[in-house]
C-alpha cells in the first residue's frame, strides 16, 4: 500500500467517524519481589527446555553453533539468581 493509498484511507475512517480502536497492555499489579520471582522460575524452565533440546540434537548437530549456544545456555549457574532474595522495600525488611 502507498503512502497517498494509506494517507486515503485515514482520512477516509474519520469522515465516517469511525471510532478509533486503541488497545493498552494492562497493568502489571505484581509486587517486585513476585516478579523477581516469577522470571527466575521462567529462566529455570527455559534452561531445562534447551536441556532437553540439547539432548535431543542429533549426532551431525552436536558439533554445530546451536549445540555450542545451547551447551552455554545450559553451563550457567542459574542457583545464586534462586537463591537471591530480593528485598521487600520501604522499611518492610
Amino acid at each position: 500500500m502507498t503512502h497517498a493509498e494509506r494517507q486515503a484511507r485515514y482520512r477516509a475512517s474519520h469522515v465516517e467517524g469511525a471510532p478509533k480502536l486503541r488497545y493498552r497492555k494492562p497493568a502489571d499489579r505484581r509486587s517486585r519481589p513476585q516478579r523477581w520471582c516469577d522470571a527466575v522460575a521462567e529462566l529455570l524452565e527455559l534452561q531445562s527446555d534447551y536441556q532437553t533440546w540439547l539432548a535431543a540434537l542429533p549426532e551431525n548437530l552436536r558439533d554445530s553453533s546451536t549445540a555450542d549456544a545451547l551447551r552455554a545456555i545450559c553451563e550457567l549457574d542459574l542457583s545464586e539468581l534462586a537463591d537471591a532474595e530480593p528485598p521487600r522495600g520501604f522499611g518492610r525488611d
